[in-house]
């Protein structure tokens, strides 16, 4: 199926992906493939970091940092990485952010080398996992723009969530692979911090193998039909421009998907503490022909991420297609709405393996709503623009959403006063997860009440 036919109208199907790669039709294959490898290799890393942090010693506030430094990239690279893509087309900017990417998980896999090598209160091994992170993340949010373009310019206007659906499809499947990757990875190994060291080691050499190959196989053989190549960037002013003319129909969306995230990311980076740390929860199971299978809490968080995203995969294609009978607007802020109850219910859970597999079972419905935002996003951009105005979006959303974690990390661990040492706050997880529910149904709730519907849907 070509590109002009999805634009025609007729037949956006989110299957199609699978379709055209059965099929082996180049670009389809190339560009699924890439988005393939890069997010089996984020997934299987960046959920697991709190955990490689916390097994080289740094502490909850540390890992908060981590997060808000991740944050500040998030902010900081969609909008010159979605100019970049419209000035120099997609082919060139994915092979560079593809390549960015490898390296930060290369500086991540040799970062525990030198966790003898002090740095102030720290080590030179969770600093350089700060280093790592400026690059690992680049292809997923350098990227960002370069892929909600593509689809942009692929599919019909009352089509966009299922054309989301279609390259969220690959995504989530990675998303599915790589934590059960990383839970096969982390089961002959226990629970000590030098064990957590070397499985994740191993799950990071995967990361950079599936980097090299996601890089190269879409820089030898991506040949996009049409990649719109912009104007030049001019700097600030442009910047200005970009934000002063977002569409109207952006503004109570970005509010709310503000709200929801800043709340998300207070807690997100802390959820493997909580399953591996705080309850303590691994699996025991009793197989025919194989025997008693231990699965660590590690181990066991893998599953659960893997059971988030078969969940996901599972309703993302029915929910796209709903919304086009429903609108975006309900499916958006049923994912809200998930993203924001979510947190409470896993701090207040029992350790219980069955309990959490249900959590995050219903954790995965937040991404049901994803294609539709993503639509609800870029749909009123102008034809040739749509990596700006992501990029724009991204950019005031992560921009407020930067100190989310920090502000996690200590709620969790407590707060002192600086100069005298006293204790101003105790630190409690329940807190800082609860207080993060509330500031999402806020959000969610803000959105119901003003967001408007994209006109394509109505």
């Amino acid at each position: 199926m070509s590109l002009e036919q999805d634009r025609s109208g007729e037949s956006a199907d989110p299957l199609d992906p699978f379709r055209q790669f059965v099929a082996l039709e180049r670009d389809v294959l190339v560009l699924s493939a890439a988005m393939f490898a890069f997010s089996l290799g984020f997934q299987m890393t960046n959920r697991y970091m709190a955990e490689y942090m916390s097994a080289l010693g740094a502490s909850a506030v540390v890992i908060g940092l981590f997060g808000s430094f991740g944050n500040i990239i998030s902010a900081v690279y969609p909008y010159p990485g979605g100019a970049i893509s419209d000035r120099i087309g997609s082919r060139y900017a994915l092979t560079a952010f593809g390549l960015c990417s490898t390296v930060g998980f290369g500086i991540w896999l040799v970062a525990p080398a030198f966790a003898d090598v002090s740095i102030g209160s720290t080590s030179l091994a969770v600093v350089l996992l700060f280093v790592g992170l400026l690059l690992a993340q680049a292809w997923k949010s350098f990227g960002l723009g370069a892929t909600f373009a593509i689809v942009k310019q692929a599919v019909a206007p009352s089509q966009l969530a299922a054309g989301f659906a279609s390259t969220e499809t690959f995504r989530r499947t990675a998303f599915l692979i790589g934590p059960l990757l990383a839970a096969a990875l982390f089961y002959p190994f226990g629970s000590s911090d030098g064990d957590i060291l070397t499985a994740f080691q191993l799950i990071l050499l995967v990361a950079v193998v599936f980097g090299v190959l996601g890089t190269l196989v879409q820089h030898v053989l991506y040949r996009p039909d049409e990649d719109g190549v912009g104007k030049e960037f001019e700097g600030v002013s442009q910047l200005v421009a970009d934000l002063r003319a977002m569409p109207a129909e952006l503004r109570p969306l970005l509010v709310g998907d503000t709200l929801v995230r800043f709340a998300n990311g207070m807690v997100y980076v802390f959820f493997v503490i909580v399953v591996t740390r705080f309850l303590e929860v691994g699996l025991t199971l009793s197989v025919p022909a194989i025997g008693t299978v231990d699965l660590s809490p590690q181990s066991y968080f893998g599953v659960l991420l893997g059971i988030e995203m078969l969940v996901a995969l599972l309703t993302m294609i029915p929910v796209a297609k709903a919304a086009e009978r429903v609108g975006l607007k309900p499916v958006v802020a049923l994912g809200f709405a998930v993203y924001a109850i979510f947190p409470i219910l896993l701090i207040n859970a029992p350790d219980n393996a069955a309990v959490l597999a249900a959590l995050f079972a219903f954790s995965g419905l937040r991404f049901a709503g994803l294609p539709a935002h993503k639509a609800l996003i870029v749909g009123p951009a102008e034809q040739g623009a749509g990596g700006r105005v992501t990029g724009a979006y991204y950019l005031l959303r992560n921009l407020i959403v930067i100190p989310s974690a920090a502000l996690g990390g200590l709620l969790w661990d407590g707060v002192s006063n600086p100069l005298t040492g006293t204790e101003v706050f105790a630190g409690d997880p329940i807190v800082a997860f609860s207080l993060a529910t509330g500031i999402g149904l806020l959000g969610t709730a803000y959105f119901l009440l003003f967001g408007k519907e994209f006109a394509a849907y109505q």
